[in-house]
């Protein structure tokens, strides 16, 4: 495969293909019900962090903070936890707090498990909710490690061997829209089986207009479902590179109560949409339902019909790592060759996952590039010139100036609207995706034609 050098003039990272770390543990803990995402360390983090989501999901997005000083920085940030904490309990009432951690608390050295220990100490005579921890220094990893760790870590301090009357599936999306989660959902109700889905920020960050302000926005998941989730039938968990390492959510349940885990590639078009069906009919016992299979069949249609306007198209694909795993497979199977495959992740599977789903990768010029950040991306993409981009709003300025159409997924989507309404996974939304992709090469062709043809 192609190997990738940094560009001699710059040694720093300029305009990253990722984000920060805590970013990713305060959407988990936006997904569960009554929970509030507590940020260690200063203001600036959970502002920026708040941006981001309210910039996507077009929703309020409280997210607290231990708002660290020049004090906090030199003396420690324990009483500022503290205090938070009890801010939080006293105002909020919450059924749990996640706290992530940020750059400056991890790099002073912070011991937060201890400050949490001393504060229950302090209240034991009260009730506190449970108080999830998870390490997110930024300046290791990127959101999506932030995301894994955060649901991981609710597991471990939530998760017991207690069953439900009717045990359960447990599914572990990864990082996916509203939109998908709500699918999830429907799909997991017609198989007629309870679940737990871990995080659902369905509702919490794309629900219904509010006649006045909710301090903690309804829906989510339960804190007692996920109590549950050691007890359940079994565990799927999407994604072929991160959520596939030892340490994963699904992974912890298998070793720790015996919950067997299926791990699947995020279901974007059919083949890995297929075979999360056959983990649900494994699970289960039930067969697929029909309004499923006759999804299944219009998709395969409309590759047909669509079949000579895609087929060798080539895209540049870039975002999270699991998420560009995805597209390319599903890319893969429509006949369009991903000719650009990148990512600021840096997990080291990420170009190994790529070359299983286009082993001819180096005759067809596939150039797969991992820690990359968007001006080695846009120097790539200028020798690769590809025929358009898919990937988040981040991408648009490169796209722009080397007048290539961009097709926007997965998050962030700041300069459009709908952002959290984007369907990638299942049929339905390969469907979707196949049709945007179809109908931006023929608008690309038919704007650049000399005669503008009104009929295909």
């Amino acid at each position: 495969m192609k190997q990738t050098t940094q560009p001699a003039a710059y040694t720093a990272t300029q305009n990253a293909c990722k984000l920060c770390t805590p970013l990713g543990a305060s959407l988990v803990f936006k997904g569960i019900e009554n929970a509030v995402p507590l940020l260690h360390g200063s203001q600036g983090c959970s502002t920026y962090i708040r941006r981001y989501l309210i910039s996507h999901f077009k929703e309020p997005a409280d997210i607290a903070c231990s708002n660290f000083a020049e004090e906090t920085a030199i003396f420690g940030g324990g009483a500022n936890l503290k205090i938070a904490l009890e801010n939080i309990r006293l105002q909020y009432a919450p059924e749990m707090v996640g706290i992530a951690t940020t750059c400056l608390s991890e790099t002073i050295g912070d011991d937060v498990p201890m400050f949490i220990r001393e504060y229950r100490e302090m209240c034991r005579d009260q009730e506190i909710p449970p108080l999830v921890h998870v390490s997110t220094p930024s300046y290791q990893g990127t959101h999506m490690e932030g995301f894994h760790g955060a649901v991981k870590a609710t597991v471990e301090t939530l998760a017991t061997g207690e069953k439900a009357e009717v045990p359960g599936i447990n599914l572990f999306p990864g990082m996916l829209s509203p939109a998908d989660l709500r699918h999830l959902k429907e799909i997991l109700a017609d198989f007629d089986s309870p679940f737990m889905l871990l995080p659902d920020y369905s509702q919490t960050l794309d629900g219904a207009l509010w006649t006045e302000y909710q301090r903690i926005p309804p829906g989510g998941t339960p804190v007692a479902e996920i109590r549950q989730a050691g007890g359940a039938r079994a565990s799927i968990e999407f994604g072929r590179v991160l959520a596939s390492q030892k340490e994963s959510a699904g992974r912890f349940l298998e070793k720790r109560f015996g919950v067997v885990n299926h791990g699947v590639g995020i279901p974007i078009g059919i083949t890995e949409t297929d075979r999360f069906f056959e983990a649900l009919e494994t699970i289960t016992g039930r067969p697929t339902p029909d309004k499923y299979l006759e999804e299944r069949g219009r998709l395969a249609d409309s590759y047909v019909d669509g079949h000579k306007y895609v087929i060798e198209a080539r895209a540049g694909v870039y975002g999270e790592e699991d998420l560009v795993v995805g597209l390319v497979a599903f890319l893969s199977e429509i006949g369009v060759i991903p000719a650009l495959c990148a990512t600021g992740g840096n997990s080291r599977r990420f170009r190994d996952r790529i070359a299983e789903i286009i082993p001819d990768h180096e005759r067809k010029g596939v150039t797969i590039m991992d820690n990359a950040d968007f001006v080695e991306i846009e120097a790539a993409a200028e020798k690769i010139r590809p025929d358009f981009f898919i990937g988040h709003s981040k991408g648009y300025t490169l796209a722009r100036r080397l007048d290539i159409p961009l097709i926007r997924v997965g998050f962030p989507v700041h300069d459009r609207i709908g952002g959290a309404r984007i369907l990638h996974i299942g049929y339905r939304g390969a469907q979707s995706l196949f049709d945007r992709i179809a109908n931006t090469l023929i608008e690309k062709r038919q704007d650049t034609s000399s005669w503008g043809y009104t009929y295909m």
